[in-house]
């Protein structure tokens, strides 16, 4: 018996986003622009994984642990898979970081897709992970998250609905906040929008 459609965590975040990013990326592969943004926030994760190796944990709360950069996890019971950041280890606990190049406060899409993370290490490690990190690279600084319960399961159902979206192949309306749609790497195909 085939499990669920294997998606990526970064599904999550992108479909919380918007959810035609990841219609385009599944069901129209199209070209898309690399952004100002994508190409900053690539080579500032280098700079900080460098970085990170020296420093400290206070920016996490945590007196000390160990790194474990770019990481990749799956599960086949979830079907997702993804590559963390950072993975933050200690006594027996872990933490998934996800570093973001952006201003501002980390957004509930990013959120999703540190859920989306930690469910993943629950079902590898049998044990619960309850905090996750988003670590703004401009601000040089580390946002905690507390992962609920509750937040995982509507991380859950949004890996639902997009599999019922794939499975359909239909495409999702566009996003009422038309700011988002500014930088984004498939602004050029939304035909009812611009």
């Amino acid at each position: 018996m085939a499990g669920p459609i294997s998606l990526r965590v970064a599904d999550l975040k992108q479909y919380a986003y918007c959810p035609r990013v990841v219609y385009y990326q599944y069901l129209m592969p199209v070209g898309k622009k690399t952004t100002f943004k994508m190409e900053c926030g690539k080579s500032e994760e280098l700079r900080i994984d460098r970085l990170e190796k020296r420093r400290k944990f206070h920016k996490y709360g945590l007196a000390e642990g160990k790194r474990l950069f770019h990481q990749g996890v799956s599960s086949d019971r979830l079907g997702l898979s993804g590559k963390i950041d950072m993975l933050i280890e200690k006594d027996g606990e872990c933490f998934p970081v996800d570093f973001k190049f952006t201003s501002g406060r980390p957004h509930k899409n990013h959120v999703y897709q540190l859920c989306g993370y930690a469910l993943i290490l629950e079902d590898i490690y049998k044990k619960e992970i309850s905090t996750g990190f988003v670590y703004l690279i401009p601000a040089d600084d580390a946002v905690a998250f507390d992962l609920t319960h509750t937040l995982k399961e509507q991380a859950l159902a949004m890996a639902n609905e997009i599999r019922g979206m794939l499975l359909e192949k239909y495409m999702p309306p566009a996003v009422e906040n038309r700011n988002k749609c500014i930088d984004c790497e498939y602004r050029n195909y939304c035909g009812d929008v611009f």
